[in-house]
């Protein structure tokens, strides 16, 4: 399985960014597709999740209402569409995927099994 993440570029708080992750190799019937950011220094974070069978979606508090998450079945895609970006979102931001993770772990960073390299955002005026 591989993932290919892009979009990410800099921008001026308040702008708006989409990344996109394409995953190759398999089908992704059962697995749920993840965004993680990590700044130098810390820990990945988790931004938000989406189970590819079904559409559920999860998110972090911080960004609950600024960011979708969503899907394209058809090209095997998962977008993470950002609005109203602050500087704190600044980070590098990478898609993951694993099969059969349960809802309770969906936050973890160690529940995803294959990782992109990452694109980043950078949110400065």
């Amino acid at each position: 399985v591989q993932l290919q993440a892009s979009g990410g570029g800099s921008v001026q708080p308040g702008d708006s960014l989409k990344l996109s992750c394409v995953v190759s190799g398999r089908t992704l019937s059962g697995f749920t597709l993840g965004w993680f950011r990590q700044t130098p220094g810390k820990e990945r974070e988790f931004v938000t999740s989406i189970r590819w069978s079904g559409g559920t979606t999860a998110y972090a508090d911080s960004v609950k209402g600024r960011f979708t998450i969503s899907r394209d079945i058809a090209k095997n895609t998962v977008y993470l569409e950002m609005k109203s970006l602050k500087a704190e979102d600044t980070a590098l931001y990478h898609c993951a995927t694993g099969y059969g993770i349960i809802i309770s772990s969906q936050r973890r960073a160690n529940a995803y099994n294959y990782w992109g390299q990452g694109t980043q955002v950078t949110v400065s005026s």
